[in-house]
């Protein structure tokens, strides 16, 4: 590798401390112990958690989903010690139909999906995510995307900011901001973070300011996901998820926020849970479980991880093993 590639390398391991990689590892790992296996890093990012399952899993390649490009050439500069166990796929991480493909496999032994924004979004302020530095008011993870949260604030009408900002962002003052929005807009288009992180302030009592940190961080929150479609593209990936790994295959998927975790945990109990009647003699297969949880409830970062690493905070894991096919009628389209 050429000096520019390590330095490449070393900006991508040095931005970005996987959250919770010693547990996804352990996970993921059993499910990759045979020649051949294929994994499946849906939210690649800056690569760490890939790079770990290289590592520790010599027979396995991985290949990493991500929607933005930056990360797609961070993550393959770090990654191209491993050659072609690695292979990189610019894409919305449903779409793991088109990373087997990639790989030449039918199914995945192993799939992650750490969802959120990145550390490589968060940090770089002209992306605009972040509420704590005035920047650009963008929000795409996929700068080709059409939409901006510029243009989500100077288009929506007020009943459908109040719907963003409660339903993404649980936002008790839903109402007041998006009336506020409205109005302001009227004589000044929203283009900098700094103006709606001053307009939310000043939305919010006082007196309710003093908890969860800054009071723009549940607005920020529910624009990045109105305009990247987070949950949307969330309901489609997680049963591309589970319907993409082989009986004996594990899917991993870390949640930051309860909208994410109630759709993972929903889509796992309803693959592990018997869909018969209590007491029926006889089980019939299309009622039999095809998940198997491989966590008790979702497990958190340890508190040691989380004083190192502040961003692993909110994190929520859940895991689970396909145990056997899904019955042609409980099949879910991705």
């Amino acid at each position: 590798m050429d000096e520019q590639g390590m330095n490449a390398r070393d900006e991508a391991a040095g931005r970005h401390t996987p959250v919770m990689r010693d547990r996804c590892v352990e996970l993921l790992a059993p499910a990759l112990d045979r020649p051949g296996a294929v994994a499946i890093d849906g939210t690649l990012g800056m690569g760490g958690h890939t790079e770990a399952l290289l590592t520790t899993c010599p027979q396995a390649t991985v290949v990493g989903i991500d929607r933005d490009p930056q990360a797609i050439a961070l993550a393959g500069a770090r990654l191209a010690p491993f050659g072609d166990r690695f292979v990189s796929h610019h894409a919305e991480y449903d779409d793991i139909p088109g990373a087997l493909a990639r790989a030449g496999a039918d199914l995945a032994d192993g799939i992650l999906l750490d969802l959120g924004v990145s550390s490589l979004q968060i940090d770089d302020a002209e992306r605009g995510f972040s509420y704590a530095q005035d920047a650009p008011l963008d929000m795409r993870m996929n700068p080709d995307d059409p939409l901006t949260a510029a243009d989500l604030l100077r288009d929506a009408d007020e009943a459908e900011l109040t719907r963003i900002l409660r339903v993404y962002g649980e936002e008790r003052f839903a109402g007041k901001i998006a009336r506020s929005i409205v109005r302001r807009r009227e004589t000044e288009p929203f283009e900098r973070s700094a103006q709606l992180v001053d307009l939310v302030r000043a939305c919010i009592p006082a007196a309710t300011r003093t908890a969860g940190g800054n009071p723009a961080k549940r607005t920020f929150q529910a624009l990045r996901i109105a305009v990247n479609r987070e949950l949307e593209v969330l309901e489609r990936a997680i049963w591309a998820a589970i319907e993409g790994v082989r009986p004996g295959g594990r899917v991993v998927v870390m949640s930051y926020h309860s909208l994410e975790d109630r759709i993972v945990k929903r889509a796992f109990a309803e693959g592990a849970e018997t869909q018969a009647p209590p007491g029926l003699p006889v089980v019939p297969d299309s009622a039999q479980p095809y998940l198997a949880l491989l966590t008790r409830g979702a497990e958190k970062a340890s508190p040691e991880e989380a004083e190192a690493n502040p961003r692993s905070k909110p994190v929520r894991l859940r895991a689970v093993e396909r145990i056997r096919p899904t019955p042609p009628e409980r099949r879910r389209a991705a």
